[in-house]
């Protein structure tokens, strides 16, 4: 018997011993005007190496397709030939049809046309003077955000009238990183975490199993953590006031703009979003930056695999039923 149990111990360390370890692989590249960094933990570099090749070729694709900034794009197109239809193909449609479905379930909080209120308060804009906007500016700038004068027909899309901008910095970045978090799982990665910055995918845990944990910053002083979310196969959307801002005699200005005040919003300084789609997490996030807290708990408590966050500006906090699950710290 001792012979036996012997062997037994001695089989099970070999098996044991003979398990290797998956190597952590990790790249970072910029997109989007931020940096995008990917990590994965795979036995196999090489093929682990292909796999990431791949998925930053796809935010790559989107970057160049759709961005706003990116000359010949389709948004930059749209927006420099008002009037005029452009085709779009069946990834362009599920895009701009599901950025319509936000801005009704938003009541219009969420409107890609922002853009006129942005380069007001000197965002996007470069070497022009930052200053808070008279009333006669918000005016004429408010009345140039309406994303109904964004038209689709069919398979077209036009912009009515030359006035509008879409923008798309509140929903591309998250749709990219979202593409590139399938595109590693079908070329065989199971364990992958992605970050562009305010938006994060996570593929399956990490090789011990545990969640991948995301530290938060502290919305009033974004050095310190906040709180530590544990996401496995998850995808996560932030926006806070302290992101990106412009500062007007010595008083910070950020970019969550109210589109019926002109003005950023005042009530809030961070909301996060986890679910299960990094396209719509952006979005989310950004709409219910300005949406009445009451309206977003009904739609995230009554909507599956979705949660939120709101940090108020006095720092309290407002969670939906199921977020404490994904706190750690």
């Amino acid at each position: 018997m001792k012979k036996i149990l012997s062997f037994l111990l001695l089989l099970l360390t070999l098996i044991g011993c003979g398990k290797k370890e998956p190597k952590k692989i990790e790249e970072t590249k910029f997109a989007f005007g931020t940096m995008i960094n990917m990590v994965v933990y795979s036995n196999d570099e090489t093929q682990a190496k292909k796999a990431m090749e791949l998925a930053f070729d796809e935010i790559e694709r989107i970057d160049n397709k759709y961005n706003t900034h990116k000359e010949n794009s389709v948004v930059y197109n749209v927006n420099t030939h008002p009037g005029k239809e452009f085709e779009l193909d069946e990834e362009g449609l599920f895009l701009f049809k599901s950025i319509e479905k936000t801005h009704e379930l938003s009541k219009g909080k969420y409107d890609i046309t922002i853009t006129p209120l942005m380069k007001l308060w000197g965002f996007f804009e470069e070497d022009v003077e930052v200053k808070i906007p008279t009333k006669e500016e918000l005016e004429i700038a408010i009345s140039k955000v309406d994303a109904n004068n964004i038209v689709i027909n069919g398979n077209k899309i036009k912009l009515k009238e030359n006035k509008n901008e879409i923008d798309t910095g509140s929903f591309l970045k998250g749709y990219a990183i979202y593409r590139a978090r399938l595109i590693l799982e079908e070329n065989g990665v199971d364990s992958a975490f992605i970050s562009a910055i305010s938006s994060i995918e996570t593929l399956h845990t990490k090789p011990e199993g545990k969640t991948w944990k995301i530290g938060l910053q502290n919305p009033e002083d974004p050095s310190k953590l906040y709180h530590v979310i544990g996401l496995a196969d998850k995808s996560m959307g932030v926006s806070g006031d302290y992101q990106t801002f412009v500062e007007i005699d010595g008083k910070k200005y950020h970019h969550l703009i109210d589109k019926e005040t002109g003005y950023p919003v005042r009530d809030r300084k961070m909301v996060v979003v986890i679910g299960e789609n990094g396209f719509l997490t952006d979005m989310y996030s950004t709409a219910f930056f300005s949406m009445p807290i009451e309206d977003v708990l009904e739609f995230v408590n009554n909507t599956e695999n979705l949660e939120v966050m709101i940090v108020k500006s006095d720092m309290s906090e407002v969670y939906s039923n199921g977020f404490k699950d994904y706190l750690e710290k």
